[in-house]
Protein backbone atom coordinates (compact mmCIF):
# COMPACT_ATOMS: atom_id res chain seq x y z
CA UNK A 1 0.00 0.00 0.00
CA UNK A 2 1.52 3.34 -1.04
CA UNK A 3 2.18 6.00 1.59
CA UNK A 4 1.52 9.71 1.07
CA UNK A 5 4.69 11.74 0.60
CA UNK A 6 6.06 14.89 2.18
CA UNK A 7 8.10 17.28 0.05
CA UNK A 8 11.16 18.61 1.89
CA UNK A 9 12.65 21.85 0.54
CA UNK A 10 16.44 21.74 0.64
CA UNK A 11 18.79 24.72 0.21
CA UNK A 12 19.04 26.07 -3.34
CA UNK A 13 22.12 23.98 -4.05
CA UNK A 14 20.16 20.78 -3.43
CA UNK A 15 17.14 19.33 -5.16
CA UNK A 16 13.80 18.80 -3.46
CA UNK A 17 13.24 15.27 -2.21
CA UNK A 18 10.06 13.40 -1.39
CA UNK A 19 9.98 11.46 1.88
CA UNK A 20 7.19 8.97 2.68
CA UNK A 21 4.77 10.31 5.29
CA UNK A 22 4.25 7.58 7.87
CA UNK A 23 1.25 9.49 9.21
CA UNK A 24 -0.84 11.83 7.07
CA UNK A 25 -3.58 13.86 8.74
CA UNK A 26 -5.76 15.27 5.97
CA UNK A 27 -8.20 18.09 6.74
CA UNK A 28 -9.60 16.46 9.90
CA UNK A 29 -12.82 17.96 11.25
CA UNK A 30 -14.62 16.67 14.34
CA UNK A 31 -17.72 18.07 16.00
CA UNK A 32 -19.42 17.31 19.34
CA UNK A 33 -23.02 18.48 18.99
CA UNK A 34 -22.63 22.29 19.35
CA UNK A 35 -18.81 22.40 19.52
CA UNK A 36 -16.12 21.95 16.89
CA UNK A 37 -13.14 20.17 18.47
CA UNK A 38 -11.05 19.96 15.28
CA UNK A 39 -11.38 22.37 12.40
CA UNK A 40 -9.55 21.32 9.23
CA UNK A 41 -6.29 20.06 10.77
CA UNK A 42 -3.64 18.74 8.34
CA UNK A 43 0.00 17.67 8.79
CA UNK A 44 2.38 14.76 8.06
CA UNK A 45 4.71 12.81 10.31
CA UNK A 46 7.87 11.36 8.77
CA UNK A 47 9.65 8.09 9.36
CA UNK A 48 11.66 7.92 12.61
CA UNK A 49 10.42 11.32 13.77
CA UNK A 50 9.55 12.43 17.30
CA UNK A 51 6.50 14.59 16.66
CA UNK A 52 4.65 16.62 19.28
CA UNK A 53 1.03 17.74 19.50
CA UNK A 54 1.18 20.80 21.76
CA UNK A 55 -1.86 22.63 23.01
CA UNK A 56 -3.71 23.78 26.14
CA UNK A 57 -6.87 22.13 27.45
CA UNK A 58 -9.61 22.39 24.85
CA UNK A 59 -7.19 22.67 21.93
CA UNK A 60 -8.32 19.41 20.28
CA UNK A 61 -5.19 17.33 20.81
CA UNK A 62 -6.97 14.61 22.81
CA UNK A 63 -9.67 14.29 20.16
CA UNK A 64 -7.00 14.02 17.48
CA UNK A 65 -5.17 11.37 19.52
CA UNK A 66 -8.37 9.33 19.76
CA UNK A 67 -8.83 9.53 16.01
CA UNK A 68 -5.24 8.47 15.32
CA UNK A 69 -5.54 5.56 17.76
CA UNK A 70 -8.77 4.35 16.05
CA UNK A 71 -11.00 5.05 19.06
CA UNK A 72 -12.99 7.71 17.22
CA UNK A 73 -14.09 8.38 13.65
CA UNK A 74 -13.72 12.00 12.49
CA UNK A 75 -16.70 13.96 11.24
CA UNK A 76 -14.78 14.48 8.01
CA UNK A 77 -11.25 14.19 6.68
CA UNK A 78 -8.83 11.29 6.95
CA UNK A 79 -5.98 10.05 9.14
CA UNK A 80 -3.79 7.64 7.17
CA UNK A 81 -1.13 5.74 9.12
CA UNK A 82 1.26 3.34 7.39
CA UNK A 83 -1.13 3.36 4.45
CA UNK A 84 -4.19 2.40 6.54
CA UNK A 85 -7.14 4.75 6.98
CA UNK A 86 -7.83 4.90 10.73
CA UNK A 87 -11.60 5.08 10.17
CA UNK A 88 -11.97 2.60 7.29
CA UNK A 89 -9.50 -0.09 8.35
CA UNK A 90 -8.98 0.23 12.12
CA UNK A 91 -8.45 -3.49 12.79
CA UNK A 92 -5.57 -3.76 10.34
CA UNK A 93 -4.05 -0.51 11.60
CA UNK A 94 -4.07 -1.62 15.25
CA UNK A 95 -1.69 -4.45 14.43
CA UNK A 96 0.93 -1.91 13.33
CA UNK A 97 0.70 0.80 15.99
CA UNK A 98 1.45 0.96 19.69
CA UNK A 99 -0.72 3.15 21.93
CA UNK A 100 0.00 4.39 25.44
CA UNK A 101 -2.91 6.24 26.99
CA UNK A 102 -2.76 8.83 29.73
CA UNK A 103 -4.80 6.63 32.06
CA UNK A 104 -3.09 3.60 33.58
CA UNK A 105 -3.88 0.25 31.97
CA UNK A 106 -1.58 -1.99 34.00
CA UNK A 107 -3.03 -4.65 36.28
CA UNK A 108 -1.31 -3.92 39.58
CA UNK A 109 -2.03 -7.37 40.98
CA UNK A 110 -0.07 -9.01 38.17
CA UNK A 111 3.71 -9.03 37.77
CA UNK A 112 5.45 -7.08 35.04
CA UNK A 113 5.95 -10.33 33.12
CA UNK A 114 2.28 -11.32 33.48
CA UNK A 115 1.07 -7.91 32.25
CA UNK A 116 3.18 -8.32 29.12
CA UNK A 117 2.19 -11.97 28.66
CA UNK A 118 -1.51 -11.06 28.51
CA UNK A 119 -0.78 -8.09 26.25
CA UNK A 120 1.09 -10.37 23.87
CA UNK A 121 -1.91 -12.69 23.57
CA UNK A 122 -4.02 -9.75 22.37
CA UNK A 123 -1.66 -9.46 19.39
CA UNK A 124 -1.55 -13.18 18.64
CA UNK A 125 1.88 -13.76 20.19
CA UNK A 126 2.42 -17.08 21.96
CA UNK A 127 4.93 -19.51 23.36
CA UNK A 128 8.67 -19.17 23.00
CA UNK A 129 8.45 -16.18 20.65
CA UNK A 130 6.38 -14.23 23.18
CA UNK A 131 8.64 -15.25 26.06
CA UNK A 132 11.71 -14.08 24.16
CA UNK A 133 10.07 -10.77 23.22
CA UNK A 134 9.03 -10.11 26.83
CA UNK A 135 12.60 -10.65 27.97
CA UNK A 136 13.87 -8.35 25.23
CA UNK A 137 11.44 -5.53 25.94
CA UNK A 138 11.87 -5.70 29.74
CA UNK A 139 15.60 -5.36 29.18
CA UNK A 140 14.99 -2.44 26.83
CA UNK A 141 12.98 -0.52 29.46
CA UNK A 142 15.40 -1.46 32.25
CA UNK A 143 13.10 -3.73 34.26
CA UNK A 144 14.52 -7.22 33.70
CA UNK A 145 15.35 -7.58 37.39
CA UNK A 146 11.76 -6.70 38.39
CA UNK A 147 9.99 -9.02 35.95
CA UNK A 148 8.40 -11.19 38.66
CA UNK A 149 7.33 -8.42 41.00
CA UNK A 150 3.77 -7.07 41.15
CA UNK A 151 3.33 -3.82 39.26
CA UNK A 152 1.50 -2.24 42.21
CA UNK A 153 4.86 -2.16 44.04
CA UNK A 154 6.51 -0.12 41.26
CA UNK A 155 7.14 3.62 41.29
CA UNK A 156 5.18 5.85 38.89
CA UNK A 157 8.11 5.97 36.49
CA UNK A 158 8.51 2.20 36.49
CA UNK A 159 4.79 1.70 35.87
CA UNK A 160 5.00 4.08 32.94
CA UNK A 161 7.86 2.01 31.53
CA UNK A 162 5.64 -1.08 31.70
CA UNK A 163 2.98 0.86 29.78
CA UNK A 164 5.60 1.64 27.14
CA UNK A 165 6.71 -1.99 27.05
CA UNK A 166 3.12 -3.08 26.39
CA UNK A 167 2.81 -0.56 23.57
CA UNK A 168 6.05 -1.77 21.97
CA UNK A 169 5.67 -5.52 22.51
CA UNK A 170 4.42 -6.29 19.00
CA UNK A 171 7.17 -4.28 17.20
CA UNK A 172 4.98 -1.36 16.03
CA UNK A 173 6.35 1.11 13.48
CA UNK A 174 4.35 3.94 15.05
CA UNK A 175 3.96 4.72 18.75
CA UNK A 176 1.22 7.07 19.99
CA UNK A 177 1.51 8.49 23.51
CA UNK A 178 -1.07 10.68 25.25
CA UNK A 179 0.50 12.94 27.91
CA UNK A 180 2.98 10.15 28.79
CA UNK A 181 4.71 11.95 31.66
CA UNK A 182 1.55 12.66 33.69
CA UNK A 183 2.27 11.94 37.34
CA UNK A 184 6.00 11.38 36.87
CA UNK A 185 8.74 13.12 38.83
CA UNK A 186 11.35 15.15 36.91
CA UNK A 187 13.87 12.29 36.85
CA UNK A 188 11.34 9.83 35.47
CA UNK A 189 10.24 12.37 32.85
CA UNK A 190 13.83 12.81 31.71
CA UNK A 191 14.34 9.04 31.49
CA UNK A 192 11.16 8.62 29.44
CA UNK A 193 12.20 11.24 26.88
CA UNK A 194 15.66 9.73 26.62
CA UNK A 195 14.07 6.38 25.85
CA UNK A 196 11.80 7.89 23.20
CA UNK A 197 14.90 9.31 21.51
CA UNK A 198 16.46 5.83 21.54
CA UNK A 199 13.33 4.38 19.92
CA UNK A 200 13.53 7.00 17.18
CA UNK A 201 17.27 6.74 16.58
CA UNK A 202 17.96 3.04 17.01
CA UNK A 203 14.67 1.33 16.15
CA UNK A 204 13.38 3.94 13.66
CA UNK A 205 9.98 4.18 15.35
CA UNK A 206 7.84 7.21 14.52
CA UNK A 207 6.50 8.67 17.77
CA UNK A 208 3.60 11.08 18.31
CA UNK A 209 3.33 12.62 21.78
CA UNK A 210 0.56 14.89 23.04
CA UNK A 211 1.67 17.37 25.69
CA UNK A 212 0.77 20.68 27.28
CA UNK A 213 4.29 21.18 28.65
CA UNK A 214 6.57 23.57 26.78
CA UNK A 215 9.77 21.94 28.02
CA UNK A 216 8.63 18.60 26.61
CA UNK A 217 7.63 20.14 23.30
CA UNK A 218 11.18 21.49 22.99
CA UNK A 219 12.44 17.87 22.82
CA UNK A 220 10.41 17.05 19.71
CA UNK A 221 11.82 17.06 16.18
CA UNK A 222 8.75 18.92 14.95
CA UNK A 223 5.55 20.28 16.50
CA UNK A 224 1.96 20.90 15.59
CA UNK A 225 0.60 23.63 17.87
CA UNK A 226 -3.18 23.47 18.30
CA UNK A 227 -5.60 26.02 19.69
CA UNK A 228 -9.39 25.80 19.75
CA UNK A 229 -9.33 23.01 17.18
CA UNK A 230 -7.15 24.80 14.66
CA UNK A 231 -3.56 24.14 13.62
CA UNK A 232 -1.78 27.36 14.58
CA UNK A 233 1.84 26.46 13.81
CA UNK A 234 3.88 23.59 12.39
CA UNK A 235 7.65 23.16 12.36
CA UNK A 236 10.75 22.48 14.42
CA UNK A 237 10.93 24.23 17.81
CA UNK A 238 13.94 26.22 16.61
CA UNK A 239 12.25 27.36 13.39
CA UNK A 240 9.07 28.34 15.19
CA UNK A 241 10.97 30.44 17.73
CA UNK A 242 13.10 31.98 14.99
CA UNK A 243 10.02 33.61 13.48
CA UNK A 244 9.80 35.86 16.54
CA UNK A 245 13.25 37.34 15.98
CA UNK A 246 15.17 39.36 18.55
CA UNK A 247 14.10 39.41 22.20
CA UNK A 248 10.83 39.48 24.08
CA UNK A 249 10.49 42.37 26.52
CA UNK A 250 7.80 42.44 29.22
CA UNK A 251 7.05 45.72 31.02
CA UNK A 252 4.87 45.63 34.13
CA UNK A 253 2.88 48.80 34.85
CA UNK A 254 -0.06 50.03 36.92
CA UNK A 255 -1.72 51.25 33.72
CA UNK A 256 -0.45 48.93 30.96
CA UNK A 257 -2.88 50.28 28.34
CA UNK A 258 -1.54 53.81 28.77
CA UNK A 259 2.08 52.60 28.76
CA UNK A 260 1.49 50.57 25.58
CA UNK A 261 0.08 53.62 23.81
CA UNK A 262 3.05 55.72 24.92
CA UNK A 263 5.49 53.08 23.67
CA UNK A 264 3.74 52.94 20.29
CA UNK A 265 3.78 56.72 19.97
CA UNK A 266 7.35 57.28 21.18
CA UNK A 267 9.10 54.31 19.56
CA UNK A 268 6.78 53.47 16.65
CA UNK A 269 6.60 49.78 17.52
CA UNK A 270 3.95 47.15 18.21
CA UNK A 271 3.03 46.81 21.89
CA UNK A 272 0.57 44.23 23.18
CA UNK A 273 -1.16 44.39 26.56
CA UNK A 274 -1.40 41.07 28.41
CA UNK A 275 -2.81 41.43 31.92
CA UNK A 276 -0.67 43.97 33.76
CA UNK A 277 2.18 43.67 31.28
CA UNK A 278 3.11 45.28 27.98
CA UNK A 279 4.73 42.78 25.62
CA UNK A 280 7.24 43.81 22.94
CA UNK A 281 9.29 41.92 20.36
CA UNK A 282 12.51 43.76 19.49
CA UNK A 283 16.13 43.24 18.49
CA UNK A 284 18.71 43.94 21.23
CA UNK A 285 16.08 44.12 23.94
CA UNK A 286 18.71 44.70 26.65
CA UNK A 287 19.56 48.03 25.02
CA UNK A 288 15.94 49.03 24.47
CA UNK A 289 14.92 48.60 28.12
CA UNK A 290 17.34 51.38 29.12
CA UNK A 291 15.71 53.73 26.63
CA UNK A 292 12.16 52.87 27.64
CA UNK A 293 12.82 53.22 31.38
CA UNK A 294 14.40 56.64 30.81
CA UNK A 295 11.52 57.69 28.53
CA UNK A 296 8.82 56.91 31.09
CA UNK A 297 10.34 57.36 34.57
CA UNK A 298 8.31 55.90 37.41
CA UNK A 299 5.76 54.18 35.17
CA UNK A 300 7.47 50.79 34.80
CA UNK A 301 7.33 48.68 37.97
CA UNK A 302 9.24 45.66 36.68
CA UNK A 303 10.65 44.37 33.42
CA UNK A 304 12.22 41.29 31.87
CA UNK A 305 14.16 40.51 28.70
CA UNK A 306 14.30 36.97 27.30
CA UNK A 307 14.90 34.99 24.13
CA UNK A 308 11.73 33.77 22.36
CA UNK A 309 10.07 30.62 23.69
CA UNK A 310 7.32 28.37 22.34
CA UNK A 311 4.96 30.33 24.60
CA UNK A 312 5.87 33.41 22.55
CA UNK A 313 5.12 31.53 19.33
CA UNK A 314 1.71 30.64 20.76
CA UNK A 315 1.05 34.24 21.76
CA UNK A 316 2.01 35.57 18.33
CA UNK A 317 -0.24 33.05 16.54
CA UNK A 318 -3.26 33.27 18.89
CA UNK A 319 -3.07 36.66 20.58
CA UNK A 320 -3.27 35.20 24.09
CA UNK A 321 -1.21 33.20 26.54
CA UNK A 322 -1.08 29.41 26.54
CA UNK A 323 -2.97 29.17 29.84
CA UNK A 324 -5.13 32.26 29.48
CA UNK A 325 -8.27 30.37 30.49
CA UNK A 326 -9.30 26.91 31.58
CA UNK A 327 -11.26 24.88 29.06
CA UNK A 328 -12.39 21.25 29.04
CA UNK A 329 -9.97 18.91 27.31
CA UNK A 330 -10.83 18.09 23.69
Amino acid sequence: MAYPTTVIHRPESQAEVSVPAVISVQNIVHRYENRTALDGVSFDVRNAELFGLLGPNGSGKTTLFRILSTLMVPTSGHAVILGFDSAKDPSALRRHIGVVFQAQSNDGKLTAYENLWHQGHLYGLHGAALKARIGEILSRVGLSDRANEKVETFSGGMQRRIELAKGLLHHPSVLLLDEPTTGLDPGARRDLWQYLAILRDQEKVSVIVTTHLMEEAERCDRLAILNEGKLMALGTPADLKREIGGDVVLLEARDPEALAEQVRSRFGMEATVMGQQVRLEIESGHRFVTDVVEAFPGEIQALSVSKPTLEDVFIRRTGHRFWSEEKPEA
